[in-house]
């Protein structure tokens, strides 16, 4: 049964006996088709013809398959299917989604210190520069607040986020450090020029006023009108209003009407520069101080700084008097004079208790004056006389005037000594100059020509403060230029010595600081020739050239001292020799070489005596080791040999020291010790 059943096949064909016949009908028509063509077959427009499907029967198990397989359908095209259109449907817009998922994403504002934009350097951590300004912030508080749900990636990013803005800030302070102090030595600059230009014109217009007060009182003056109608001026008024320039002929002249008129004036007041007399206030009665009685006839002369008092008395009739009908009755005779400043003048008008001494008094004045307070009254020969009225008002305004000037004279006074201590506190040197200290007070005022530009002495100590940055903040080569151009300076100044010996005083003061801070960075690199080529650049152009050759030459020494001590001796004696030949030889070949390129060659000869006092050095070292050997012998000829190559080493550099290596050797004896292989200091 199981072998009829393995052959049973459906392409058996005729084989198979009882085979059905299976009859296939046509294709079953759809209502809904289109219209057909006359032979039978549908348009090209209609929809795609369904598969055909068997006719139903009754069959065995084979025919049910296939039926099966024929009433599958598939790809049916929908009714309101449309071949011209996009069969895929469009995709919606994904702007409106991409903000709703990022505005689902945000998380909520929680406390101050996370956002979206950290500068932690991680989302969620930022510095809060306005809480860490907060006076009152708890520190501890508030890192608790920011980290407690932190993770230690944003712990550790928190941190670097607040080292930056540490940085930052210190950076940020020392910028604004060096700006405010760059603004106030500006500010301070302008004003001390704006105060001694305030002092300028304040004593100009000093000197306006009193020339005006003088040409005024010149001219309210009667033209030619004496002292007592005996005194002329000896000018015109044209003359007298023509020019300041006649200002000190006027006085000169009045002054000479003075002496002449009034005997014995020119002992109480000698001709000194500047002294006119201001008013002649004419004839005055001199009163008895308790019964206010006349006493003698006085006349009051007013002098821009002294009242000069004289008696009025008569000439003697004799032969030649009398010849002289034009000579007057009465002269002038000195007879006090006092300082304004040590003289008070007092109006007694309604000063008198009874009513006739009140009409003495009423045009008298009391004056006060002398050591031993003495007082004085004058009064006026004629009533109301306006001279007294004037008088008093000159007197007062001398007197303030004189207070001033001494004023001005006193802060000038303090000026050069703030202008001393000023120049001495900066420059502690100053105080051992004691001539240069004494003329500072003569050239706080003093002005140079800088660039065709005229400059004070406070101009030079701001170069200065520029200078003393430059060395501070170690920038060599600006500070050098500055220090050029103040030298250039002060060797132009050849008719002004003061000026120049300050400026080269404090030029010399840097310069010597800054050749110190060259000659130690010359000192720590000596082994390179680009920055000793540099550094003694610096040095020969601030004029320190033969410190810097005896800087490098000893730094030279001392690595050689250094470098032979690191040989040690272990017994090999031509090893030892060879090692410590080849450490001289090659560093005085460098030294000379190097010397070459950086020094003048003037300097050269310092250099070849210093080769030679290395090698004497060398030799007293070879000497010594050599001591135990006798001359000649294998060991001794060998050390030799090597010593001597090493030596040809300064062929190179120009220096031929061949027949000075091992002198000292050949005249030590054989008898004396042998050397321990411990190198001592060279010879000097």
């Amino acid at each position: 049964m199981s072998e009829e059943r393995s052959k049973i096949s459906l392409r058996s064909g005729g084989k198979r006996k009882g085979r059905p016949a299976l009859k296939i009908s046509g294709p079953i028509l759809q209502q809904d088709v289109g219209t057909r063509e006359p032979s039978g077959r549908p348009v090209a427009e209609d929809v795609p013809r369904p598969r055909p499907r068997p006719p139903p029967q009754r069959s065995a198990k084979t025919s049910d398959l296939v039926k099966r397989r024929y009433s599958t359908r598939f790809n049916n095209v929908p009714a309101d299917f449309d071949p011209t259109t996009n069969p895929m449907p469009s995709l919606p817009s994904l702007d409106q989604y991409s903000q709703d998922q990022a505005q689902d994403r945000r998380p909520p504002a929680s406390r101050s210190g996370r956002s979206e934009s950290a500068g932690g350097g991680r989302p969620g951590l930022q510095v809060d520069v306005g809480a860490l300004r907060d006076p009152n912030l708890v520190p501890e508080q508030y890192v608790a607040e920011i980290l407690s749900e932190a993770t230690e990636d944003e712990i550790r990013d928190y941190e670097t986020a607040l080292r930056k803005l540490k940085s930052r800030a210190s950076t940020d302070l020392q910028q604004s450090v060096y700006q405010n102090r760059t603004q106030f030595i500006k500010i301070s600059k302008e004003a001390e020029k704006l105060k001694s230009e305030m002092r300028t014109l304040r004593n100009l217009m000093a000197e306006l006023k009193a020339n005006t007060t003088a040409l005024r009182s010149a001219t309210n003056s009667a033209e030619d009108t004496g002292f007592n109608g005996q005194i002329g001026t000896g000018l015109s008024r044209r003359d007298k209003r023509s020019s300041v320039a006649d200002r000190t002929a006027l006085w000169s002249s009045q002054m000479q009407a003075l002496y002449k008129n009034v005997e014995g004036s020119q002992k109480f007041l000698p001709n000194t520069p500047g002294r006119h007399v201001v008013q002649n206030a004419g004839p005055w009665v001199e009163l008895d101080n308790a019964t206010y009685r006349s006493r003698r006839a006085m006349q009051i002369f007013l002098l821009n700084d002294h009242l000069l008092i004289a008696s009025r008395k008569k000439r003697k009739t004799d032969g030649q008097a009398a010849a002289d009908s034009r000579a007057p009755m009465t002269k002038l005779v000195a007879d006090r004079c006092w300082h304004l400043l040590d003289v008070e003048v007092v109006d007694m008008a309604g000063s008198s208790e009874s009513s006739s001494g009140r009409n003495k008094l009423a045009d008298a004045i009391m004056v006060r004056g002398g050591g031993q307070n003495e007082s004085f009254i004058y009064r006026t020969e004629k009533p109301e006389d306006p001279e007294k009225a004037a008088l008093i008002l000159n007197i007062r305004k001398r007197v303030e005037e004189l207070r001033r000037n001494l004023q001005s004279e006193r802060e000038a006074t303090n000026k050069a000594k703030e202008t001393i201590n000023y120049f001495a506190s900066r420059d502690p040197g100053l105080l051992q100059k004691t001539e240069l200290l004494e003329t500072l007070s003569d050239i706080k005022d003093m002005l140079i020509e800088v660039d065709g530009k005229q400059q004070n002495l406070r101009w030079v100590e701001s170069q200065m403060d520029e200078l003393d940055i430059h060395i501070a903040l170690q920038q060599i080569e600006p500070a050098v230029v500055l220090i050029e151009k103040l030298k250039s300076l002060a060797y132009g100044l050849r008719n002004n010595v003061i000026a120049q010996d300050f400026i080269s005083f404090k030029v010399d003061e840097r310069r010597a600081k800054l050749a110190a801070l060259v000659v130690r960075e010359l000192v720590s690199t000596h082994n390179q020739q680009r920055k000793t080529n540099q550094n003694v650049s610096w040095l020969t152009r601030l004029g320190f050239e033969d410190r810097a050759r005896e800087a490098y030459l000893e730094a030279r020494s001392q690595t050689i001292q250094k470098r032979s001590r690191q040989c040690i001796f272990q017994g090999n004696l031509d090893q030892y020799i060879w090692e410590i030949s080849f450490v001289y030889f090659t560093i005085i070949r460098n030294t000379v070489s190097c010397f070459q390129a950086c020094f003048p060659p003037p300097m050269m000869s310092a250099c070849v005596k210093w080769a030679k006092e290395e090698v004497d050095a060398f030799n007293a070292i070879l000497a010594r080791q050599l001591s135990g050997e006798r001359e000649g012998s294998e060991a001794w000829t060998r050390c030799m040999d090597t010593a001597r190559e090493h030596a040809s080493m300064l062929s190179e550099v120009g220096l031929d020291f061949r027949n000075l290596v091992g002198q000292k050797a050949a005249e030590v004896s054989p008898t004396a010790p042998s050397g321990l292989g411990i190198v001592g200091a060279p010879a000097a």
